[in-house]
C-alpha cells in the first residue's frame, strides 16, 4: 500500500504515464479512418509509428502526416490474411525499429447478405482480417500493449449480418482470452468498441437522412463518432496509464449501448 507522500510524487507525474515517447506502433489499416487517425493520435503522444494497408495508398499520407508532428513514420503493404506477409511485416518493422511496442488491429471488412444466400467463404475472410494478430515479438521482451478494434455490432447482431457482427464478437472474446493468457507475461490485450463514426466507409450509408436519423436516435448524445473521439482512448489504452487494464472493451458509442 502507497503512503500519502509517494502516491502525491506519483501523481504530480501523472502525464508522463500518457507519454509514448521513445515507443514504437504498428497500426494494421492505418491507411484511412480509425486506423489513420489512431496512428496520428499515436504519433502525438510521441511514439514512432509503422502503418500497414494493402496498398500505398492512404499509406504515404499518413506517414508524411506523422513526419510533421514530428515522430518517424513508415508504412508496410501487406495483406494481413497471408501469414508469410505478416512474418515479413514483423520483419520489417523490427529491422526498422528494433522492437514493436504497441500492436493496434484497425483493419477489417464488412460483408452483408440475406442468411439464406450467405458466402461462407466471404464469412472466414472477414474473420481472417479481424482475428490476425502479431505478438510473439512482445512475448520475447515480456511487455506490450494489444488493442483491437471491435464495434458496438460486436455485443449486439443484425438482419443480414453473419460476418461483421459475428466478427466483432469474435474479437470481443479473443482480447479476454488473450488477456488472460499474456497477462501475466506483461501484455496488456484491450480493444476499442466505436459506435458510428465520420469516415469514407460509413458515408453512403449515412447519406440516407431515414437512417441517419434512427443512428442519431439511438444516440444519447445525438450526434456521431468523430474521428478525434478516438485520441483519448486510444492514448490511454497504449501508454502506461492503463498498465493494470487488461481485456477490456472500451466503448466509445455516445452511450449506445447505455440506451
Amino acid at each position: 500500500m502507497f503512503n500519502i507522500e509517494q502516491l502525491t510524487k506519483m501523481a504530480s507525474k501523472i502525464k508522463d504515464r500518457f507519454c509514448l515517447d521513445g515507443k514504437v506502433a504498428l497500426v494494421v489499416g492505418g491507411n484511412k479512418g480509425l486506423g489513420q487517425s489512431m496512428a496520428l493520435a499515436l504519433a502525438g503522444a510521441g511514439a514512432n509509428v509503422c502503418v500497414v494497408g494493402r496498398g500505398p495508398d492512404g499509406l504515404s499520407e499518413t506517414v508524411e502526416a506523422i513526419k510533421k508532428i514530428g515522430r518517424e513514420g513508415t508504412y508496410f503493404s501487406a495483406d494481413v490474411t497471408s501469414e508469410n506477409q505478416v512474418k515479413n511485416l514483423v520483419k520489417y518493422t523490427m529491422n526498422k525499429f528494433k522492437t514493436i511496442d504497441i500492436l493496434v488491429n484497425s483493419q477489417g471488412a464488412v460483408y452483408l447478405e440475406e442468411s439464406a444466400n450467405f458466402n461462407t467463404k466471404q464469412w472466414q475472410k472477414v474473420i481472417n482480417v479481424n482475428v490476425k494478430h502479431v505478438g510473439k515479438t512482445m512475448l520475447k521482451n515480456k511487455k506490450g500493449k494489444i488493442i483491437n478494434i471491435s464495434s458496438i455490432r460486436g455485443f449486439q447482431g443484425r438482419t443480414g449480418d453473419l460476418a461483421y457482427a459475428p466478427s466483432k464478437g469474435a474479437i470481443n472474446q479473443l482480447t479476454r482470452s488473450l488477456a488472460i493468457e499474456w497477462g501475466h507475461q506483461g501484455i496488456n490485450v484491450n480493444a476499442i468498441a466505436p459506435v458510428f463514426t465520420v469516415t469514407a466507409i460509413s458515408e453512403s450509408f449515412l447519406k440516407d437522412k431515414e437512417k441517419l436519423n434512427w443512428v442519431l436516435s439511438r444516440i444519447p448524445m445525438k450526434r456521431l463518432g468523430e474521428l478525434d473521439d478516438l485520441f483519448g482512448p486510444i492514448v490511454f489504452l497504449a501508454s502506461e496509464a492503463s498498465n493494470f487494464v487488461n481485456g477490456h472493451i472500451l466503448l466509445v458509442d455516445g452511450g449506445w449501448l447505455a440506451s
